[in-house]
Formats: structure tokens, C-alpha cells, sequence
């Protein structure tokens, strides 16, 4: 609306204008079309110059938004278990254990092996992932499955038949993860789960 108030008053200074020259010029004022011209044309020019102009100009309110940055590619999500296997392999050699052949190994020591495998792959994934398991209750403990219950969650084997809730025994407490935390491995090659070593004597 400012903007063609502002077109208004500029007209009616142009036909203004003219008018006066109608004084200086009275054969123009009994020519119709001259008149129609010198006194309307301001106005109608200025109408269209306003309407143009308003259709340019953003909308009352708004703003223009700043173009927004380049959004960071994201890593490939084979990238967070590549970190999590190196985690492993460097810190308990999980890859080297599962890649070698252990047929010939007695079982006792296997069992010595495995203590130390253990006890190192365990402290690298409770620092990189959090976990917690999803029910409650030690195994082959009598537990209740709700009605409402997440199927995600919570696997039903067995003869299961009717409606929840439905009671029986806790073969696994499942595992959900609550936060990761896997450490950055920056200017490798994520397909590197571990770099060869040569001892230089």
C-alpha cells in the first residue's frame, strides 16, 4: 500500500505539471486525446511503475535468508564399523585372533590366549560404546513380556500363541547401545584396520 500511495502523489505532481502547460498551450485543451494523455498518462505510468516495483520488493515481514553453508559430507556408515574393528585390533588383536587357526591348539591354550583377548577387547568396547541390556534379570530367570511390547526388542521364540502379556524364560537380556564414542582417525585410510609393522634392526 506505501508503495502506491507513494505512486499517487507522484502522479497527480506529474498531471499537475501538465495542467500548467495547459495554460501556456490552450489549443491542446480542446484536443481530447492531448488531454487524456497529459493528464491521465502520469497517473496510469505511475500505477504500472509501482505495481512492478512492489512485485520485485520482498513481502512485507519477511527477510532474506543468508544462504546457508555447504553442508559437510557425511561419513560413509561402513566408516563407524571399520573404526570400531580397529579399535579392536589394536587394542586386543581381535582380527588376528579370529583370522588365525586355532585347530591346532589344545584347549588349554586356547583358554590362556583368550583371557588376555578378552580382558583387552573388553576395555576398548566399553570405551567406545555404551551399552546396557535391554531387559532385566539373569538368564534362565522367569521373566514378563508386557503387552505393548516392542518386537525390535524383545524376540519371542518358542510356542508362543494368544495375546500379550506373556510369561517365560530369559534366554538372552539383549543388548541396546545408550552412546558411541568411537575415536577419530584422522588422514587414514578407513579401509585400514591395521597398518602392517616391519621392525627395522
Amino acid at each position: 500500500m506505501k508503495t502506491y500511495g507513494v505512486a499517487l502523489v507522484l502522479g497527480i505532481a506529474l498531471a499537475g505539471g501538465n495542467y500548467a502547460v495547459l495554460g501556456q498551450r490552450p489549443e491542446l485543451a480542446e484536443c481530447t486525446p492531448c488531454l487524456a494523455l497529459l493528464l491521465a498518462g502520469p497517473l496510469a505510468l505511475a500505477f504500472v511503475v509501482a505495481a512492478v516495483a512492489g512485485s520485485a520488493a520482498p513481502a512485507s515481514g519477511t527477510t532474506t535468508a543468508a544462504a546457508a553453508p555447504p553442508a559437510k559430507p557425511s561419513e560413509p556408515a561402513e566408516n563407524a564399523a571399520l573404526r570400531l574393528l580397529a579399535t579392536l585390533q589394536e587394542e586386543g588383536r581381535l582380527v588376528d585372533f579370529f583370522s588365525e587357526d586355532i585347530a591346532p591348539y589344545t584347549d588349554e591354550q586356547i583358554g590362556a590366549a583368550t583371557r588376555g583377548i578378552h580382558a583387552s577387547c573388553r576395555k576398548a568396547l566399553e570405551g567406545a560404546v555404551a551399552i546396557e541390556p535391554i531387559m532385566s534379570g539373569d538368564e534362565g530367570a522367569t521373566v514378563t513380556v508386557p503387552a505393548g511390547f516392542d518386537p525390535a526388542t524383545i524376540r519371542l521364540v518358542g510356542n508362543v500363541s494368544g495375546n500379550p502379556p506373556f510369561t517365560g524364560v530369559l534366554r538372552h537380556a539383549g543388548w541396546r547401545v545408550k552412546s558411541v564414542n568411537l575415536p577419530l582417525r584422522t588422514g587414514q585410510d578407513p579401509k585400514v584396520v591395521a597398518p602392517a609393522e616391519v621392525e627395522i634392526g
